[in-house]
């Protein structure tokens, strides 16, 4: 959806046995990931245990020219990021990947997902003099992993070591000298998929990112898994496994791309199946069926093959504009929102429109948009809501907005909300057919207030994105 919820990053690891163009290849994993986050993105490739990186504010060919990925040089390992800021502002300190140099070597880490101990880490450590550059959970992550690095004999030691004390959502990649490793959270929230290329192996966020470099999708790292890729092969470290898979269903419903398989789930056809179910559930007398470019699109083409309503093209959207629900200030988002979707007169004027979005958060964006079908001539605007209403706020990487600021928390009523953003009528997937479609568990955390993991040391605001002098 235009101008909706927040998401957190993407991350993009390779190994390979030669040496090779590294930095070009993470550099087309990530262009493939930006929708996963479009604030900031960096590259680090390690050229036998010599570590370059690079990282920059904006999009991935906004930071890195050719120059760039010629300064950065020939690899056989490299790991890249994409970023949203969740927890951590977005300053360069944040940026990622992550690159420490300690007592027994460098290591370069890139994470996506939301620790929900962060701040208790982060006082551990800062109690025992550790310095912190930045406000990322990130470097709990790290520094956790340094120090249980000085009490083992290898980097995938003081991961699996690391994993009892990280808690929360955690989908990593991690480069050492010589090796690629590759973990993932027991719960599973965010996604992580293995692939293999020509000479070695791939770690990334979705699949699609492995597919853009040539690579073949062999499985997704298991929710607790450890995969450590190096000169041997690959291997796994499964201690941390076992536990009741609980995927972020957002990753389903908006956030990864359509042509990616997350947990042996097509994207395309959840969405569509999504569709589908709420043409059952939500049906209503119209001449056109719709979608919000771009992960309402698949949603719609859903609800109109199972309700037997014609789909159009309602919408055109302008291409150069980045996703606005990325833009950290809510200023810029609704600038971009203004500029960014137009309705298609020709095809909606006169007509009774079912119009299928995958969310509604504040209700303003969804309010404007259906403002553009009446001023485009719509006759009558049915919404249809490929998720269940956002009640609950989520503290593991998807950055939604206060409970305050839920449209869904403002009114008891669905009938008020549909008045509240101008629509004839409106109706949610229900949570029953979010779960029914999805292959594995899910957490619904954000809809239901039940969440998988403990949350009670969640909410603490970073000392350092405070003011001394707080006002009245």
């Amino acid at each position: 959806m235009i101008g909706s919820i927040h998401e957190e990053c993407g991350v993009f690891g390779i190994y390979s046995k030669n040496t090779v163009d590294a930095a070009h290849e993470v550099y087309l994993g990530l262009y493939a990931l930006q929708h996963r986050g479009q604030e900031s993105c960096g590259i680090s490739v390690c050229d036998d245990g010599i570590m370059r990186h690079r990282k920059g504010a904006g999009l991935v060919h906004e930071v890195f020219g050719e120059s760039d990925l010629q300064a950065l040089g020939a690899g056989n390992i490299a790991v890249g990021h994409v970023r949203y800021s969740t927890t951590g502002g977005g300053s360069p300190e944040n940026f990622q990947p992550l690159v420490v140099r300690h007592i027994k070597g460098n290591l370069s880490l890139a994470h996506n997902g939301n620790l929900t101990n962060a701040e208790q880490l982060r006082r551990k450590f800062e109690l025992n003099g550790a310095i912190f550059h930045g406000t990322s959970d990130t470097e709990a992550i790290a520094y956790s992993i340094v120090a249980a690095r000085l009490k083992c004999g290898s980097t995938e030691e003081a991961v699996e070591l690391a994993m009892n004390d990280i808690k929360g959502a955690y989908s990593c990649v991690l480069m050492t000298a010589t090796k690629l490793i590759a973990f993932r959270d027991p719960n599973g929230f965010r996604p992580l998929v293995l692939g293999k290329t020509d000479g070695g192996y791939i770690a990334a966020s979705e699949s699609c990112a492995i597919e853009s470099v040539g690579g073949t999708v062999l499985r997704d790292v298991k929710p607790g898994e450890i995969v450590v890729i190096g000169s041997d092969g690959l291997r796994s470290i499964e201690t941390h496994c076992g536990k009741r898979q609980s995927l972020c269903v957002f990753e389903c419903i908006y956030f990864a791309r359509p042509d990616s398989v997350i947990e042996g789930m097509p994207v395309h056809e959840w969405r569509m199946s999504a569709g589908r179910a709420l043409a059952r559930s939500a049906p209503a007398d119209a001449d056109i069926v719709i979608g919000v470019p771009d992960s309402g699109i698949d949603a719609a083409l859903g609800y109109s093959a199972e309700s037997g309503i014609p789909y159009a093209t309602g919408f055109v959207k302008n291409r150069y504009i980045g996703r606005s629900f990325i833009q950290p200030k809510q200023s810029e988002r609704r600038d971009a929102v203004r500029i960014k979707l137009n309705a298609v007169a020709s095809a909606v004027a006169g007509k009774r429109v079912i119009m299928v979005d995958d969310s509604i958060v504040r209700g303003t964006t969804s309010a404007r948009i259906v403002g553009l079908l009446r001023s485009a001539g719509a006759k009558e605007v049915h919404v249809r809501i490929s998720s269940p209403p956002f009640r609950f706020p989520c503290y593991f990487g998807t950055d939604i907005d206060s409970q305050e600021n839920l449209i869904a928390c403002k009114f008891a009523d669905v009938s008020d909300i549909a008045e509240a953003i101008g629509a004839d009528s409106l109706a949610y997937l229900s949570v029953e057919d979010a779960k029914a479609l999805t292959s594995c568990d899910i957490c619904d955390g954000c809809f239901t207030g039940e969440y998988p993991a403990d949350v009670s040391g969640c909410g603490e605001k970073n000392k350092f994105e405070e003011k001394i002098h707080k006002s009245n």
